[in-house]
């Protein structure tokens, strides 16, 4: 039996990540000229931006102020999220977990400020009875950290809770604890090689949370 939904928030609750996605490239292309592709930049997306500048260090092939990329990348990517809405169909979900009298808690690899900020501005933080972020484990998504802090918290078997997520990092990480994971992508993760899922959505209007439940709870 389901007790409990564990939701992402970048890319899942507010799609943060195209508009990282944007800053970043605008950033690199008027700096260096360097057009920043898509299945490059997907790889860091649910966990942290370390993949991403290890790769850039190879492609530009010289010492990166990566300090200065990532607070021009942050300067525009608060103008693009500032007036940005929740994804279709998330307060759907969240007034029917807490119907379903579910706990809900957020599991990101985000910080708390990050995640509180924004789900404050979106008036979606009193949904959560919990908040699972980087600065709680050591290491962040595709490390189960997160999760298994998260399980800790509801005090639950992994069978006992639903993941949803919008990134490759994410649904590894739940799979390292056997949590079942609905995936939900995001315009940047689309094409991303997503296995051994329970369900995959282009959309939460695309199937009630009681639906989903329902098809978890046979």
């Amino acid at each position: 039996m389901i007790k409990a939904a564990i939701f992402d928030f970048d890319g899942l609750i507010l799609d943060t990540e195209t508009a990282w996605f944007d800053a970043y490239r605008e950033v690199l292309h008027n700096q260096f000229q360097f057009d920043l592709p898509l299945e490059e930049f997907v790889k860091c997306v649910g966990s942290d931006d370390t993949v991403l500048f290890s790769y850039l260090q190879k492609e530009l092939d010289y010492q990166l102020n990566t300090g200065s990329i990532r607070n021009e990348a942050r300067k525009l990517h608060s103008q693009y999220v500032s007036d940005a809405k929740a994804r279709e169909g998330v307060v759907d979900y969240l007034r029917d977990a807490k119907n379903e009298g579910l706990t809900v808690s957020l599991a990101t690899s985000s910080t708390t400020k990050w995640a509180t900020t924004h789900l404050t501005n979106l008036n979606l933080l009193s949904y959560f009875d919990f908040l699972v972020t980087q600065d709680m484990v050591k290491r962040v998504k595709p490390a189960p950290d997160i999760f298994l802090k998260t399980l800790e918290k509801l005090d639950l078997e992994a069978h006992e809770a639903v993941v949803f997520e919008d990134s490759l990092n994410g649904l590894v990480a739940a799979q390292e604890v056997k949590l079942p994971t609905v995936i939900i992508p995001n315009p940047v993760t689309a094409a991303l090689p997503f296995e051994n899922y329970h369900l995959k959505l282009n959309s939460m209007t695309d199937m009630s949370l009681h639906e989903i439940l329902k098809s978890l709870n046979k």
